[in-house]
């Protein structure tokens, strides 16, 4: 429940900034945020990361409703445990909602975010929180997952097997 109400507060926040650069900011304008950092710049992005796949957005909405189901149907079976993995699926699946909700009622994805000391593509808040969550995801699976070879059943002492000499 706990993960759900964070992500439901992700997910609002990623709306209503978006939300607010919409409506807020012309189109391709910038305006200072972090000096020498980011600047608030309002990009329309049909593609995804760098512009990629611009023409066919409807291949990233199905993407992108693909990955959440799947990551919702890993949840539900107990794949992704404790913290690390629950943080790391919740990110994933809010940032993937996040920009799949744009993309359905508006076509793009509302982009804000520009890095003024590099040059990067513009980004949102649901980027940031599916980046941070496959991050968390190559951690958790590389170095928490339970390892089913491990997993050794120790013989109880107060069983009679056949053989034991009992």
């Amino acid at each position: 429940m706990l993960y759900t109400i964070i992500a439901l507060v992700l997910l609002v926040a990623d709306q209503v900034v978006k939300y607010l650069v919409r409506t807020g900011i012309d189109l391709g304008q910038s305006i200072p945020f972090i000096p020498h950092v980011l600047d608030l710049t309002y990009v329309q992005n049909t593609g995804a990361a760098f512009s990629m796949l611009a023409q066919h957005t409807w291949i990233l909405i199905l993407i992108s409703a693909i990955i959440v189901v799947v990551v919702a149907a890993f949840v539900r079976r107990g794949f992704f445990q404790g913290w690390l993995g629950l943080t790391a699926a919740m990110l994933v699946m809010c940032g993937g909602v996040g920009n799949l909700i744009d993309r359905v009622l508006l076509g793009y994805v509302t982009d804000m975010f520009q890095t003024t000391f590099m040059n990067f593509a513009v980004f949102n808040l649901a980027d940031c929180y599916i980046t941070v969550g496959v991050v968390l995801l190559f951690i958790y699976v590389l170095f928490f997952y339970p390892d089913p070879k491990k997993e050794e059943v120790e013989p109880h002492a107060d069983c009679d097997l056949p053989g034991d000499g009992t």
